[in-house]
């Protein structure tokens, strides 16, 4: 890792994640986690003052980079709950099968690495009845913003630590195997290739 990734990318990451247009998103979302709470692509911490304290029974916090999570420290010693960090990759969750009631994502699956893997970890230690909750941007359905995005995303990812301008997060779990349990999309706001939002959420299949 170079000096900006490092230094640099870690801060500006929680400048944006902390706006105040998100703030919204964030508050329906991280408000349905209850449970085992396994969280994607933690950060530096910016969803735990929205989560209900009452209805965590355990919290497990998913980061690979040491930078976010130097800057989520106060976040974290001021947390209602315990939170248990795995610094590790999405995609190799050293959990139990079956051992989570609620996952979370929010902005997290545009960045990570091999998406698919992640997914199927997701699935693998969400309990039967569980929920994967999220809120992500990704492809829109206008074409000529799609084209955009796709044109983009390989000097984006550059800048902003692995980020997909154009993954299409429905799709992704559909792909994985999950059912979708309600979405919602649309704009944010601008620049479009930017904004398209995704939310809802998606469960694993029923067994049997």
């Amino acid at each position: 890792m170079g000096f900006y990734s490092r230094h640099i990318l870690p801060h500006l990451i929680n400048l944006t994640m902390g706006a105040g247009m998100l703030k919204k998103y964030r508050q329906r979302t991280v408000a349905k986690a209850r449970g085992s709470v396994l969280e994607l692509g933690f950060g530096s911490g910016v969803n735990l003052p929205y989560y209900n304290p009452e209805l965590i029974e355990k919290y497990y916090a998913v980061e690979p980079d040491g930078g976010l999570l130097k800057l989520a420290q106060k976040r974290i010693n001021k947390a209602p709950f315990k939170v248990e960090v795995l610094q590790m990759g999405a995609e190799q969750i050293i959990l139990p099968d079956d051992s989570i009631d609620t996952v979370l994502s929010t902005w997290t699956l545009c960045t990570i690495p091999d998406i698919e893997a992640a997914l199927a970890q997701a699935r693998r230690v969400l309990k039967p009845g569980g929920q994967l909750i999220f809120v992500e941007h990704g492809l829109a359905p206008e074409t000529r913003v799609a084209s955009w995005q796709q044109r983009l995303t390989p000097y984006w990812k550059r800048c902003a630590g692995g980020c997909h301008l154009d993954r299409q997060t429905e799709v992704l779990l559909l792909n994985a195997g999950f059912v979708l349990q309600d979405l919602a999309t649309g704009y944010l706001g601008r620049p479009k290739t930017m904004t398209f939002m995704y939310e809802g959420a998606a469960k694993p299949p029923a067994v049997g």
